[in-house]
């Protein structure tokens, strides 16, 4: 793909999805606080950080579901799903007990970290005692 067609002048709908983010960021920020130049730019940065932060997490997310897509993988199997599936309910968990959506987002975030670690530990001990006996 030529650098021409890399740079494209129209904005593309991640770019609307990013925006949102930062708007977002930005709104739940500024909430009850007057709108001057200080507290607006404090809220700019904390949404310009929420939008890091949501790129970081999702960038990861892709990452492990393309590279487990591209090793054979599919999106379906049980080895892949089960990080989400934990992490779906210890972020619900912690909602529930805490009532903290910040609390529920990180723990979930963790969990997914910790599960597919010990998933591709697992699956990569399974498929070499495969390997080794067949």
């Amino acid at each position: 793909m030529s650098l021409q067609r890399r740079l494209r002048p129209t904005p593309r709908p991640w770019h609307a999805v990013m925006l949102a983010v930062f708007l977002a960021g930005t709104a739940w920020s500024l909430r009850g606080r007057p709108l001057e130049p200080l507290p607006v730019l404090t809220a700019v940065l904390g949404g310009l950080f929420g939008l890091v932060v949501f790129q970081f997490t999702v960038g990861n997310l892709w990452a492990y579901a393309v590279e487990y897509y591209n090793a054979g993988g599919s999106w379906t199997d049980p080895p892949f799903v089960a990080p989400f599936a934990v992490a779906l309910v210890a972020g619900a968990a912690t909602y529930v007990f805490l009532a903290d959506v910040a609390a529920a987002a990180w723990a979930a975030f963790w969990t997914f970290i910790v599960a597919a670690g010990v998933v591709a530990v697992l699956v990569n001990a399974a498929a070499g005692y495969r390997e080794a006996g067949g």
